[in-house]
């Protein structure tokens, strides 16, 4: 049975995929393609590499992402991608999707069109990188004369990206929606905004799932609350071991 792993983007959030993944790890779960979202898609190129969702994570941890982040002062977005972009070709200096151990898609925006673009060929960082810039907070990414933002814009869990690849379709979503306190800043709002739009249109996508595992206590911690990694890292971790019972991991090794 050929399995293949869907991971959502969600921001900072999408540390809890890694716990997930660890207790997956555990239980002897492999994957046989991966698709993702914006930072779904950067954990699950990391992973299609060959790194363990424990490497992943000490190397989030080490990057210290958000502290490398450059202002670009340009009414297009308030951060450059640049320091992202130069963290993942250490990771993965081969810089492509053929070079890559498991078969992976991502997802960008394409603006002008106004439509999802799923990538899974070719050049692997800049498609990494169109994936996760985030509209209003990164300057959008140029590609082949086409302009992208985030991928969760139109197709934040792409399952149907990998659907016929796939006899079962585990999937990890990281946005749970919880009653919130009213927004008293731009933060706010435009993180409840973006967490609502991404929300609508991964409904579709989750019915054509065989598996998913969401964490609603996720629903306590912001998306750009990085400095919370190890704690959305152990919630993931304890969910996902109390999710995965006798029953759901005999389906899984089959």
């Amino acid at each position: 049975m050929k399995i293949g792993l869907v991971l959502s983007g969600g921001g900072a959030r999408g540390i809890a995929h890694l716990g997930i993944m660890r207790a997956l790890e555990e239980h002897g779960v492999k994957f046989d393609c991966v698709s993702g979202a914006s930072v779904g898609a950067i954990i699950g190129a990391l992973y299609a590499q060959g790194m363990s969702p424990q490497e992943i994570f000490d190397s989030i941890l080490r990057m210290r992402i958000f502290r490398t982040l450059r202002p670009a002062w340009t009414l297009r977005g308030l951060l450059r991608m640049e320091s992202i972009q130069s963290l993942l070709a250490e990771l993965i200096p081969h810089n492509t999707f053929e070079g890559l151990r498991l078969p992976l898609t991502v997802v960008a925006t394409d603006l002008e069109a106004g439509k999802a673009c799923y990538f899974s060929s070719g050049s692997l960082i800049p498609a990494l990188l169109a994936s996760s810039c985030v509209p209003g907070m990164f300057n959008p990414v140029e590609l082949n004369g086409t302009t992208y933002v985030d991928g969760g814009v139109t197709d934040n869990f792409p399952v149907q990206a990998i659907r016929s690849q796939c006899d079962f379709i585990v999937g990890l979503h990281c946005n749970p929606v919880v009653q919130a306190p009213q927004a008293k800043n731009f933060r706010k709002v435009l993180e409840r905004t973006l967490l609502l739009a991404i929300n609508c249109n991964a409904t579709r996508s989750k019915s054509s799932c065989d598996m998913i595992l969401e964490p609603p206590l996720l629903g306590s911690f912001s998306t750009f609350e990085l400095a919370r990694a190890k704690e959305m890292e152990q919630l993931g971790y304890a969910y996902a071991k109390s999710f995965l019972t006798s029953e759901r991991i005999r389906v899984l090794n089959v």
